[in-house]
């Protein structure tokens, strides 16, 4: 991979609002970390960035950062990530990783196709790209900015493998060698197509139900709940009042009765002379 020079700038306003002000000024925010510095907020050139990735083949791109006023004349760096707007599509913030000349990488390269696959021409099959890129590890001037594959030998159920795939000298493909890449298919009959479509619909009007249902068991459960609640409140209450009233009675049972060897109560005495008289 051929490095390209880019002129950056150190970044002084920060946080979103900064951010923000500094888009409107034509200048892109960025960052670079790494190893061999800590990170380093920077400033760069939105017209500049924007010519950068146009002409190139893809997003990963080897640099020479100038930064300005900065000790080292050049940083070499990944274009780790590049962040993009939504709607507009233009670039909102982008990293740099800084790397060393002699030092081994990885990074994901794009997977590009070359000629038409023979289950396509002549058989109406489907070419399908399953992985649209791959882990490529080695020296950053031998990474490739893409791997093109021909596929003009595939027929329908024919696969193009991982460790099928021929990597440029010095680099490594990284993963399961036996994953599929690149694959030609059967096309589908429309019976196919109709029973796909009737099982999705099937599915989401599945899921939709659940929910309601799920929503009338909520709504159900919610008064019960409330006097669930309510229940346990009143309960205790009352068993401190039957407690009370249980040992009421104990209390008169305990008082009624004499101890041993005590003298009768005086009622007992008054009803003797009533006896004699009789």
């Amino acid at each position: 991979m051929k490095s390209v020079s880019l002129n950056v700038f150190p970044r002084t306003l920060g946080r979103r609002a900064g951010a923000k002000k500094l888009r409107s000024t034509g200048r892109i925010p960025a960052i670079i970390y790494g190893r061999q510095a800590q990170p380093q907020n920077l400033e760069v050139s939105a017209k500049e960035l924007e010519d950068l990735i146009h002409h190139s083949v893809s997003e990963n791109l080897l640099v020479d950062l100038a930064v300005e006023k900065d000790a080292r004349p050049k940083r070499l760096a990944l274009v780790q990530e590049i962040q993009h707007h939504p709607l507009s599509g233009k670039v909102l913030h982008i990293d740099f990783h800084e790397i060393a000349e002699n030092e081994k990488v990885t990074v994901m390269v794009p997977v590009e196709t070359a000629g038409e696959p023979e289950g396509v021409k002549t058989e109406g099959g489907v070419l399908e790209h399953v992985l649209f890129k791959v882990k490529a590890r080695g020296l950053p001037k031998d990474l490739p900015e893409q791997i093109t594959v021909d596929v003009s030998h595939l027929k329908i159920g024919m696969a193009i493998h991982l460790g099928e795939m021929k990597a440029p000298a010095g680099v490594e493909l990284v993963g399961d060698k036996g994953i599929p890449v690149i694959a030609v298919s059967a096309p589908r009959t429309e019976e196919e197509e109709a029973a796909e479509a009737a099982e999705a619909a099937a599915t989401t009007a599945g899921d939709v139900e659940m929910i309601k249902e799920k929503k009338e068991e909520g709504e159900e459960g919610a008064p019960a709940a409330k006097g669930a609640e309510k229940a346990p409140a009143k309960g205790a209450a009352a068993a401190p009042a039957g407690a009370k009233g249980a040992a009421a009675p104990a209390a008169a049972k305990g008082a009624a009765a004499p101890a041993k060897g005590a003298p009768a109560p005086a009622a007992d005495k008054k009803a003797a002379p009533a006896e004699k008289k009789k």
